[in-house]
């Protein structure tokens, strides 16, 4: 079976690659109505695509479903449709005296790389793969999309969608298990994508290399928050809380672990706190929070909570309802902070993705900017406080993908800002320009003056005083 679906899918990339080849150069018109086409999916659709999306997590609220998938996608795409003309121009040159004088002309043209392969994950399964797909065929590609497998029936829906939608030339989906994605990340595509963790990020590069792939890497890692003293911590602590809670902090961009003065610690985790007990009085039967999207990460999540306990953290579930979550199968977890927390538990040393925080404190600012600078580079880094010059001093001492200040993931969600990892989060970026650049051939192309420069400049044997002197005006 998995070998049925390798030949259909190195199939549809033979026809769709032809297709392209076919149809170059295709006019702006034909880019921007697959761009549409792809808005058009998610807004005459988008009930029963948050209904699947609810069915696969086991609860997902369809109004965060709206925001986070169907809405924000949509108005990418939009972003997309206005800018693509002015991104597709070509950018001019300079020249070195006197060749422009001459009659010569430089420029970089931006062209369709031809067809891109998305391998997307089950946390945002529309946003991240829609959301890639608006500028892939912004920049004039073809794609075909790899789902994931735990939002199986987000997945199946899509491709039955994008099927109706598209003709196989254009886009495709391939649903499917471990052994589909194997097989597609091993494709000869002319660029991937992948969403998703850092170690299957490692593997996905790997095949790609096999054909010399370019790749798209966006991965996560423990983004963290600094908090100064400067900060206002009620307003702070329902940011973060805001940014954990949601998708029941199943986002590679979410607050990882807070970083917090030692004489504000109590007044920092008191501000989440609060800011918890007023979003979500309670949990079990709220339909605005999220279940954990499988046992087996359920799992990994309460094994990490428990190794943390053994450990000596101090484990603090916000459960405003004080529900019992011992005697139910919903997969449903207290957000979980984790004080007093230590480098070898298991918290501290994987991205947790899920409801869990741990809470670090400093003495001096320095303190927190060299933890995270000996650690891998993150996805996110967040910073809360009124003080500028401590500000700038993290900034400035800092590596990350992006960065929100006084807040958390937002940075994300500008549609301007490219959107990327740095090191073991990831490479490239997608949003902005950039995005458009990312799935197109920056191509140089030189148009020579009428006059022999070569002969004028020196560069013709036999080499005599021309060339000595040209040498001589290189070297000063």
């Amino acid at each position: 079976m998995a070998g049925d679906r390798t030949k259909e899918m190195q199939d549809v990339l033979k026809r769709q690659r032809a297709a392209h080849e076919a149809d170059r150069p295709e006019p702006m018109d034909m880019r921007k109505d697959r761009v549409k086409r792809a808005i058009a999916i998610l807004k005459e659709n988008a009930d029963a695509l948050c209904s699947a999306m609810n069915a696969d997590f086991g609860n997902r609220s369809p109004s965060q479903s709206m925001l986070t998938d169907i809405a924000g996608t949509i108005n990418f795409g939009k972003y997309c449709l206005k800018h693509a003309e002015k991104w597709a121009r070509p950018d001019k040159r300079h020249l070195q005296f006197p060749l422009g004088l001459l009659g010569a002309k430089a420029e970089v043209r931006y062209e369709p790389k031809g067809v891109i392969g998305i391998l997307s994950p089950w946390n945002f399964p529309l946003n991240l793969s829609f959301g890639p797909l608006m500028q892939v065929f912004a920049a004039g590609n073809r794609a075909m999309i790899k789902p994931s497998e735990f939002t199986e029936r987000t997945s199946g829906l899509s491709a039955e969608l994008v099927d109706r939608y598209f003709a196989p030339e254009e886009c495709a989906v391939f649903a499917g298990g471990p052994q589909v994605a194997a097989a597609f990340s091993e494709l000869p595509f002319d660029h991937l994508v992948f969403t998703g963790s850092t170690a299957t990020g490692r593997k996905v590069m790997e095949a790609a290399a096999r054909n010399l792939v370019p790749v798209t890497l966006e991965l996560g890692g423990k983004s963290p928050v600094i908090m100064g003293e400067s900060a206002d911590f009620a307003k702070a602590g329902e940011r973060v809380a805001l940014g954990k809670m949601l998708n029941a902090g199943q986002i590679c961009l979410a607050p990882d672990y807070l970083y917090v003065p030692e004489a504000k610690a109590d007044e920092a985790v008191h501000g989440i706190w609060q800011a918890t007990a007023a979003m979500y009085p309670t949990l079990l039967d709220n339909d605005d929070y999220a279940s954990v999207v499988t046992d087996r990460h359920f799992d990994r999540l309460q094994d990490m909570v428990k190794d943390a306990r053994d450990k000596g953290a101090e484990v603090i579930e916000i459960n405003p309802g004080d529900e019992d979550f011992s005697s139910t199968n919903a997969r449903k977890m207290p957000l979980t902070i984790l004080r007093n927390v230590t480098d070898d538990m298991q918290a501290m040393q994987e991205e947790i993705f899920g409801p869990v925080l741990p809470v670090k404190t400093y003495g001096q600012i320095d303190e927190a900017i060299d933890y995270v600078n000996r650690r891998d580079r993150p996805l996110g880094l967040y910073y809360f406080g009124s003080d500028d010059g401590e500000e700038r001093r993290v900034l400035e001492r800092t590596i990350s993908g992006g960065v929100t200040v006084n807040d958390v993931v937002f940075h994300v969600s500008m549609e301007d800002l490219p959107f990327g990892g740095v090191g073991p989060s990831g490479m490239g970026s997608y949003h902005g320009i950039e995005g458009f650049r990312e799935f197109s051939h920056a191509r140089s192309v030189y148009s020579q003056a009428k006059i022999d420069v070569a002969k004028l400049a020196g560069l013709k044997p036999p080499y005599g005083e021309a060339t000595r002197k040209a040498l001589r005006g290189l070297m000063k």
